[in-house]
């Protein structure tokens, strides 16, 4: 069993320095390959540095919410550069934050926009970050021509309508370890309703470790157990959702393999 973790954060503190032991022990419960997934100019330029030093992992950059009151010009341009590296599958994670609001809500907008049209412009996908935002994110999205380059929701959250809200946009649909939980009734609803070929997983560590280790450091090869929990409310085996998450990570970062 070959799995992919869509959407992790190695490049994050808790792993500094250990970065090739969690990769040992991905690998160990079959997760071989990882999408590295920046916010900001340090983690993306973490992403790219472990891209670099990893055949197996591959870099996504850009600016989260969190984090758009500082992007600016300078930031953009390097942002471009960054998008053109071969190991960069993706722009993310972009979106829009409603619960910290750590940026205002306009710039969150405003920077969610260009980011979106910059990823158009260069035919890459899109990493989508949406919290208690569903509503502008939506709107925002259906705007964005996303068929012309591709888009994922990141550890989605939703209900079974709003992913096919999504969905009928043509975005792909990414589980994290909150499909594992017993008290996620929307997760496991949506989960039923995704087609398989717009079905992804992903761990989003170090956040959102899944059962059987909920309330631990979560770390990329826990995606094994989102996989094991997909399986259990799709009523497929493991090795199904493996293969068919294996096959879409590569089909949306347009990867080989």
């Amino acid at each position: 069993m070959q799995i992919f973790d869509s959407h992790t954060h190695l490049n994050d503190t808790p792993y500094a320095g250990q970065e090739a032991q969690y990769v040992q022990q991905a690998a160990a419960l079959g997760v071989t390959k990882m999408a590295i997934v920046g916010s900001n100019a340090g983690l993306n330029a973490g992403a790219l540095r472990l891209a670099k030093q990893f055949n197996q992992l591959y870099a996504i950059v850009g600016w989260h919410p969190d984090d758009s009151k500082d992007y600016d010009q300078a930031a953009e341009n390097l942002l471009e550069t960054q998008l053109a590296l071969p190991k960069t599958v993706a722009l993310g994670e972009i979106g829009l934050d409603y619960h910290w609001d750590n940026s205002p809500r306009e710039i969150q907008r405003r920077v969610f926009r260009r980011q979106l049209a910059i990823a158009r412009e260069l035919h890459l996908p899109v990493s989508i970050h949406s919290r208690d935002a569903f509503e502008d994110t939506y709107a925002i999205l259906k705007a964005a021509h996303l068929s012309e380059f591709g888009a994922i929701m990141h550890s989605f959250t939703g209900d079974g309508e709003w992913a096919k809200k999504f969905l009928d946009l043509g975005m792909y649909i990414s589980y994290s370890g909150i499909v594992s939980f017993k008290n996620a009734p929307e997760e496991h609803e949506s989960v039923q309703v995704v087609p398989a070929d717009r079905l992804l997983v992903e761990t989003d560590a170090p956040y959102l470790t899944p059962a059987p280790y909920r309330g631990r450091p979560n770390e990329p090869g826990y995606t094994r157990y989102v996989v094991e929990a997909v399986a259990k409310w799709r009523q497929e085996t493991p090795e199904a959702i493996a293969q068919t998450t294996w096959d879409n990570a590569h089909r949306i970062f347009n990867l080989k393999g």
